[in-house]
């Protein structure tokens, strides 16, 4: 299993010409059924999305869409038990509690792998390791 950070699917809504390239991957990594995510992801996804600030932002109703959509992967919950060992993880990579949530969530949800463009590439952080599915592009 693969855990997609946030950027994943913000790159697959895109529709940015400037993202394209990006866009392409995040679809691939998502036609697969080997992905999962948090609720942190999702919740992060709807406010990123719809930011009025954004060129290409999603109505509401667009991506609560996709969000019904990105249901069919298996959701981590955001538990006290994940809460409480994202601060362990913060405090031992000194790293945001954000990135620490998305790591201890990957973990929860047996994910060996993070896809995320956020954290640092090939790094392993206690068994689980980060791809950025983007580099090089």
């Amino acid at each position: 299993m693969r855990f997609v950070d946030t950027n994943v699917l913000l790159y697959a809504a895109s529709t940015a010409e400037e993202d394209e390239p990006k866009a392409r991957v995040a679809r691939a990594i998502l036609d697969q059924a080997d992905v999962a995510l948090s609720t942190q992801v999702l919740q992060e996804f709807y406010v990123q999305a719809t930011h009025r600030r954004r060129s290409d932002a999603l109505t509401h109703r667009q991506a609560t869409d996709l969000i019904e959509a990105y249901l069919r992967f298996p959701v981590q919950a955001t538990t006290a038990a994940l809460v409480l060992a994202a601060l362990e993880t913060r405090q031992r990579y000194q790293m945001s509690y954000w990135d620490a949530a998305i790591l201890e969530a990957a973990r929860a949800a047996r994910c060996p792998l993070v896809l995320s463009e956020d954290l640092a590439h090939g790094q392993d952080y206690g068994g689980v390791r980060v791809e950025n599915p983007f580099r090089g592009l």
